[in-house]
């Protein structure tokens, strides 16, 4: 099956890690844009090359999973500080029309995040303005929104918006986008009905139960519900793994498939429990991702294709790097991790495929389950792992790998990187670089000045040593040949890594 990618921004968690997926099985063969096309950061990509791209390719592929943002607005982070106007993104949206004009046998799978808000002061990723006003503008509609929906805030509430102070032309430019993005959301409705797209998902990128993007939320809901179109469109957190889940939906439906889940968790809240940069409890969260990637729930394990263990928190989730003596008391007293990695090996024993979604943490994965399966010598068993960022991030990327990978060295590869990079990186060196390397260096998180080469060196020797010491590197040793990072900042990283013979 020969698919067409245009993911949702040039970092390697949405060019890179589809391909990786699809490099897991030889039936996939997946076509990307130039990464030269694909912008960065906050400079929008070359749609007019990106289109002319798409265009020349349609006429090969069985599948298109194609993001909108990128297609509209450049990317990403560009569709945050755009001042397109509407007639020159309906222009940009007819290009999916070609391309299924150019191939109607060609099945295309689409998404458009609808738009976050942050709930803190950062430009990094948004208007400059954001440096001083986001967590006012975050605020600002939170509370109007919880007084229009609920009918009332609290005295101390009322105060504190009352005191919310941001500059009109500031509002303005920020609603006003935020207004076309969200008619946008809409106007990508007209594609389905036409069946110019045949499945499109919508994902909230970081987001909250109040405030611009749940009243964005329940725009794009009622309009799906006028007309009709809940089976072909879902909106559900995330973003990042999108591009991941549609390639297996695409994959699946291709082969005439419905695979079947069977889940369980560390804790007996975890199903309950509401993610950081979440809505929703955990389990809602699930129904969505194994619906959008086509498969079901199965009633009981030994019918299931897919064994998912999810390391759930107790009942609080922490960020992965956490200090030691923080670690909440609940991810011991109300989750038995021993148990959970024993059941784990116990499934591995009866021959069961078994995926392992990591999260108990956000922004990294749990390394005292990763060392209890290592100890158990069942780690390297898991048909797949990840554990990154945020919850549905580390779902839709866990379940892709196991529902489209097939054992074999590509898989094996996938597995060791998702441990090198969410236990390892995220988790325990990030935090160490940043809190003691890059001070010492004279530098920080985003300012590596002439020394990012170094910074690079100093992460890929810090990873190397970390993995060498498990013993999933004695039965599959890597080499760790570059560690690169795509917006010069410590978020996030790429990597180039081999399994050695």
């Amino acid at each position: 099956m020969k698919v067409l990618l245009l993911p949702l921004d040039e970092r390697p968690c949405n060019r890179v890690f589809p391909q990786m997926i699809a490099e897991s099985n030889d039936e996939i063969e997946l076509v990307v844009p130039p990464l030269e096309l694909l912008g960065n950061k906050k400079k929008p990509a070359d749609v007019a090359g990106i289109s002319a791209f798409l265009t020349e390719q349609a006429a090969g592929c069985d599948a298109a999973v194609l993001s909108l943002d990128m297609l509209l607005y450049g990317g990403l982070i560009p569709s945050r500080l755009h001042h397109l106007e509407r007639a020159e993104l309906d222009e940009r949206l007819d290009a999916v029309r070609s391309l299924k004009r150019a191939n109607p046998a060609m099945r295309v799978y689409a998404f458009q995040c609808i738009m976050r808000c942050p709930s803190y002061d950062s430009a990094e990723e948004e208007p400059d303005y954001y440096e001083d006003y986001g967590y006012a503008l975050f605020r600002r509609k939170y509370l109007l929104d919880v007084r229009e929906r609920t009918g009332e805030l609290s005295a101390d509430e009322e105060r504190e918006l009352a005191a919310i102070e941001v500059p009109e032309e500031i509002l303005a430019d920020y609603e006003h986008r935020r207004d076309l993005n969200c008619d946008m959301n809409i106007a990508v409705l007209d594609l389905i009905g036409e069946g110019a797209i045949d499945f499109l998902v919508i994902p909230q990128d970081d987001s909250a139960p109040f405030g611009y993007t749940a009243i964005a939320q329940k725009r794009v809901i009622a309009a799906l519900k006028e007309w009709r179109l809940d089976d072909r469109v879902m909106i559900y957190p995330g973003a990042d793994e999108v591009a991941m889940s549609l390639l297996t939906r695409a994959w699946v439906e291709n082969e005439g498939l419905c695979p079947s889940i069977w889940p369980f968790y560390a804790s007996v809240l975890g199903p309950t429990i509401v993610p950081n940069y979440e809505d929703r409890p955990m389990f809602e969260s699930l129904k969505s991702h194994v619906r959008v990637v086509g498969a079901r729930f199965a009633d009981v394990p030994s019918e299931a294709d897919v064994i998912l263990a999810i390391n759930a928190p107790g009942k609080v989730m922490q960020e992965s790097f956490v200090a030691p003596e923080e670690v909440d008391l609940t991810y011991t007293s109300y989750r038995n991790l021993a148990d959970f990695t024993q059941r784990i090996a116990e499934h591995l024993a009866r021959g069961r495929r078994v995926a392992l979604c990591d999260s108990a943490f956000s922004n990294g994965g749990d390394r005292a389950c990763i060392e209890q399966l290592d100890r158990l010598g069942v780690l390297s068993s898991l048909a797949s792992y990840a554990g990154w960022n945020t919850n549905c991030n580390t779902l839709g990327t866990t379940l892709a790998q196991a529902i489209v990978g097939r054992p074999g060295q590509a898989a094996t590869r996938n597995l060791c990187y998702r441990v090198i990079e969410d236990v390892f990186y995220q988790a325990e060196v990030r935090p160490a670089v940043v809190d003691r390397d890059l001070p010492a260096m004279g530098l920080s998180y985003y300012d590596f000045g002439d020394r990012q080469a170094d910074v690079e060196e100093l992460i890929r020797g810090e990873l190397q040593q970390r993995f060498d010491a498990l013993g999933l590197a004695q039965e599959h040793p890597v080499r760790i040949e570059s560690v690169y990072m795509p917006w010069r900042r410590m978020f996030e990283i790429g990597m180039e890594i081999e399994l050695e013979a």
